[in-house]
């Protein structure tokens, strides 16, 4: 991990991002008073659950994976985060830690804005307020999907559906199946390592996708899709 100065030739000197083209000049001029930009390296902790959170994350470059730890070394993947994306957005609007923790799949340029700012943006301008929230409400509707799969699905219905949500990834992102390990794979349905390579082979086998390194293709979404619904 590194901050990026000014004089930094992957410093961006402007906000670019839809969400930010919502403010005022001034307000832009507060957020930039307000920010850092951070290289994270491959591998680099992003947040960590249960550590005070102070600012607000804003992915501009790379992928990283959210996620829930639990005991004895056990963890579950919430989602991938993409650029363009908030992280610690409830540190804004509940308690003032995270409560999640995320980890960089790739290099990824971030911008830390402190939160009082965005506090202070959601409060005084209601478009870009309007525009967070909504992304918020995303993120908690998601995550309680998340948890539907999670109590009501059997294994291979968990890694279907963890297939497609990947999928859906893949298509901006053709890499992401070579960034992830098989734990990796593993920790977004909630089940063991062996698990999902058992699986795996059980569906290559079936013709429902195809293994190849380190990468994966659906071959007959159909099926996979009829997996995760009746799971």
């Amino acid at each position: 991990m590194k901050t990026i100065l000014e004089t930094d030739q992957d410093f961006f000197c402007d906000i670019n991002a839809l969400c930010f083209q919502l403010l005022s000049p001034e307000e832009t001029d507060l957020v930039k008073a307000s920010k850092t930009q951070i290289l994270f390296r491959k591998g680099d902790s992003l947040t960590k659950q249960g550590a005070f959170a102070s600012y607000v994350l804003f992915i501009i470059k790379g992928l990283a994976i959210q996620y829930i730890e639990g005991e004895v070394n056990k963890s579950f993947n919430l989602r991938i985060i993409k650029p363009g994306e908030f992280v610690g957005l409830s540190s804004v609007f509940t308690k003032n830690t995270f409560n999640y923790s995320s980890v960089a799949l790739t290099d990824c340029q971030v911008i830390l804005v402190e939160k009082e700012t965005i506090s202070h943006l959601v409060k005084h301008n209601g478009e870009f307020g309007f525009n967070l929230i909504r992304r918020y409400c995303e993120q908690n509707a998601n995550m309680t999907e998340t948890l539907r799969t999670m109590l009501f699905k059997q294994m291979t219905g968990r890694l279907a559906e963890s297939l497609l949500y990947l999928e859906t990834i893949k298509t901006d992102h053709p890499d992401v199946f070579h960034l992830l390990s098989r734990k990796n794979l593993a920790d977004f349905a909630g089940i063991s390592t062996e698990s999902a390579v058992k699986l795996l082979k059980s569906f290559e086998q079936e013709a429902i996708i195809n293994l190849y390194d380190k990468d994966i293709f659906i071959v007959d979404k159909n099926r996979l899709e009829k997996i995760s619904k009746n799971g």
